[in-house]
């Protein structure tokens, strides 16, 4: 799971309070501060992240009588130089405290250190000189598959969301300095990077109706789908059939595995955070669900959709539990869809009878949000 931290150093002084009562509200990880009495009165549900301005390693115990902050749960240390880990490793060593780092990569040497530190430590925070993401990408490979937890510095939203991509699995944590409120519950948006599996149903088809000249939609994705994957399409908000991709081979054109041939431009699809759009909505830049015949989801960005006049046809089919699904497409026999077992199924060879994989939401749409209410599709 992604997580956030608050960074109270860059948040002006008259948004602190509202800010830290965001982060509390959005359960957000962590918060920030180069002041322990910053940190003091948190709750225990928010990691306290001590960065002090100047101290390199971790305190001396306090001594006696003296009033001193609680501990932070996470103490940064700043590390510039290859022997600051070693140091580090050594102060930290039969304490309490766990070895953390805060690594400002500004070249080579810094960024070797940034790599090591990523491998060893249980937190490891960065932040970059430089626009490229080259170095992140080189210290999320170097940390790739070790336990420790890997932080990125943000200097705004955009950014963040750019650093949650890098090398598709980002780093495990951003670290980000909002302006207010609104930017932390925007950071929070941001950090639900998983989409759900689905629970995909085994529809029956009922029946093929010609239709005739049509406009349909094919969706171009920036991203190369797997051979059993595709997007979610249905006529109806309630019920959809999986259509698959162009991954597999076509006898009279190369195959496209970035696109899927999806259906009538009024047609529904399943998106991000249970929202359905039109077909006809759709944009490059528009995210999309990707899905799996096992059910596993994945967010893709459609790169420009492909409006076309086109013969169509209409399957309609039907759940076990009842729920009748409609889908409109491209009659011609290089449009498919999946299967259970991921079987690829020719459109136009599709028989009453045959078994299509579908998905099936007991919700109604307004605006392509579920609402409970009383509608009517057929």
């Amino acid at each position: 799971m992604k997580f956030g931290w608050i960074d109270l150093r860059g948040v002006p002084a008259e948004q602190h309070d509202a800010v830290v009562e965001a982060a509390i509200h959005a359960k957000l990880e962590g918060i920030v501060a180069d002041d322990p009495g910053a940190l003091a009165g948190l709750p225990p549900t928010v990691k306290r992240v001590l960065l002090p301005s100047q101290q390199l390693f971790p305190p001396a115990a306090a001594g006696a009588g003296e009033d001193v902050p609680a501990a932070p749960d996470v103490l940064l240390t700043r590390l510039t130089h290859s022997d600051d880990l070693d140091r580090l490793r050594l102060e930290v060593a039969g304490t309490d405290h766990e070895a953390a780092a805060f690594v400002d990569v500004v070249d080579d040497p810094t960024l070797k250190l940034a790599c090591s530190a990523a491998r060893e430590l249980p937190y490891t925070v960065v932040q970059f000189q430089d626009p490229t993401k080259i170095p992140l990408e080189i210290v999320i490979a170097a940390a790739d598959k070790t336990p420790g937890q890997l932080v990125c510095r943000a200097d705004d939203l955009e950014e963040a969301g750019i650093i949650l991509d890098v090398l598709e699995k980002g780093s495990e944590g951003v670290m980000f300095a909002p302006r207010d409120a609104n930017e932390v519950f925007a950071l929070a948006e941001l950090l639900r990077v998983q989409t759900p599996e689905l629970d995909l149903t085994t529809l029956t088809v009922r029946s093929i109706e010609h239709n005739g000249l049509g406009d349909r939609v094919c969706v171009d994705t920036s991203t190369h789908f797997a051979e059993d994957e595709g997007i979610l399409v249905g006529s109806y908000a309630h019920g959809f059939i999986l259509c698959v991709s162009e991954t597999h081979p076509l006898p009279y054109m190369p195959t496209r595995p970035f696109r899927v041939n999806a259906g009538a431009l009024h047609s529904y699809t399943l998106g991000l955070d249970n929202r359905t759009n039109y077909l006809s909505e759709l944009r490059a830049g528009s995210p999309i669900l990707a899905v799996g015949a096992d059910g596993r989801t994945r967010r893709v960005v459609v790169g420009r959709i492909k409006l076309e006049s086109r013969p169509l046809l209409t399957i309609k089919a039907v759940a076990d539990d009842g729920t009748e699904v409609s889908l409109t497409v491209q009659d011609d026999w290089h449009v498919r869809v999946l299967g259970p077992g991921a079987a690829v199924l020719n459109v136009t060879e599709l028989k009453q009878g045959d078994k299509l994989l579908g998905y099936v939401s007991t919700e109604k749409r307004h605006v392509g949000w579920p609402v409970k209410e009383y509608c009517v599709e057929k």
